[in-house]
């Protein structure tokens, strides 16, 4: 990565233009064209240095209920407990850990019955039951973007 690759990263992370043609927004500040913005843009993307550009919503501002879960799965039963849990549109992060409760997700649901709903749903369509519903009683929002 060079300087203006650095620069563009720190565009995107903290003052991405809402325009109808951000990257030539992006590419004059950096002294570049939009379309060699756009070229650095997918290397990046393609050499896994960004994951994803998108907007990060407070779900309580728009009315949303969201909880961390964590549950434990036997092994056999990995594959479909992710498949039946990543179907569902509202899930936003799901990964395994090394540990008693293996699978951790968080999903976000228009109200508390939605996402008790989807909760019953999951312990029905797979029949692991010892998942922890971890809502939040307090919000500590860390900024996790990086100056470049």
């Amino acid at each position: 990565m060079d300087e203006i690759d650095k620069k563009i990263l720190n565009i995107l992370q903290k003052e991405f233009p809402l325009e109808e043609q951000p990257y030539l927004i992006v590419g004059e500040r950096c002294g570049i064209s939009e379309d060699e913005v756009i070229r650095r843009v997918q290397r990046m993307k393609d050499e896994g240095i960004i994951r994803r550009i998108g907007a990060v919503f407070d779900g309580t501002k728009l009315g949303r209920v969201s909880t961390l879960c964590a549950a434990r799965v036997p092994e056999e039963q990995i594959d479909n407990f992710v498949a039946v849990v990543n179907a569902n549109k509202n899930v936003t992060h799901n990964y395994r850990r090394n540990n008693e409760y293996n699978i951790w997700f968080t999903v976000s649901a228009a109200s508390a019955d939605e996402l008790e709903n989807f909760l019953r749903e999951i312990k029905e369509k797979t029949g692991v039951t010892d998942i922890l519903d971890m809502r939040a009683i307090r919000t500590f929002k860390i900024n996790a973007s990086f100056d470049l």
